[in-house]
């Protein structure tokens, strides 16, 4: 499934969502980001990953790698000339198209944030566990971290400290858009003026004005 706008113009972004639980907390912001490209001049794709959202595929048989040679089948198919990867979305944006990161984070620390995620829910069923513990566990054999199913080879992956390396897309910053990180609320939210804020940086630099 891909969500796009599509009126065959010269810019076509390929916009990646995070991995995760920042997807859920994202994705409306992500899609008015993209209605505003739209309406600037810009065709925008958003994919589903293998897994991830209306995919039938299973969520623990998918590794970090499969999800960029995922990301670059799409760009292909829709014939993409920039790609934007939002937060963890940018750890598998394709590296020969030209684009940029929006606040990109390791994939160490994305594990970790769901290790410690999974370590407080268990603590509150009265076991004990760290997040160091679950990470070993799913390096070995796979684990299933705040609801979400990792097979030991995406747990390897991004636990890699080489796979935070050679991205070459250029930053967005949190500070640039302005306002407080949607992915840090409980639930997911909407800020029309980030929105506007991202949607005028990569009309910018598209040079679109």
């Amino acid at each position: 499934m891909l969500l796009g706008f599509d009126r065959k113009r010269d810019h076509r972004l390929l916009v990646l969502m995070p991995l995760f639980d920042e997807a859920s907390k994202m994705r409306r912001q992500v899609v008015e980001t993209m209605r505003i490209l739209d309406q600037s001049g810009v065709d925008c794709f958003c994919p589903d990953l293998p897994g991830c959202n209306e995919s039938v595929r299973s969520h623990a048989e998918q590794r970090l790698s499969g999800w960029r040679d995922a990301a670059a089948s799409a760009a292909a198919h829709v014939q993409a000339t920039h790609v934007l990867g939002v937060r963890s979305g940018c750890l598998v944006a394709p590296g020969d198209l030209p684009g940029w990161a929006y606040e990109r984070v390791k994939p160490s620390s994305v594990l970790s944030r769901l290790a410690r995620a999974e370590q407080i829910s268990v603590r509150e069923a009265n076991q004990a566990v760290t997040a160091k513990e679950l990470i070993a566990e799913g390096c070995e054999k796979g684990v299933t971290l705040a609801g979400w199913p990792l097979g030991a080879d995406l747990v390897n992956e991004l636990a890699a400290s080489e796979l935070e390396k050679s991205r070459p897309h250029l930053p967005i910053t949190q500070e640039e858009v302005g306002g407080s990180p949607l992915w840090l609320r409980a639930e997911p939210g909407f800020d029309p003026a980030q929105a506007k804020a991202l949607a005028a940086i990569l009309v910018e630099r598209l040079d679109l004005s």
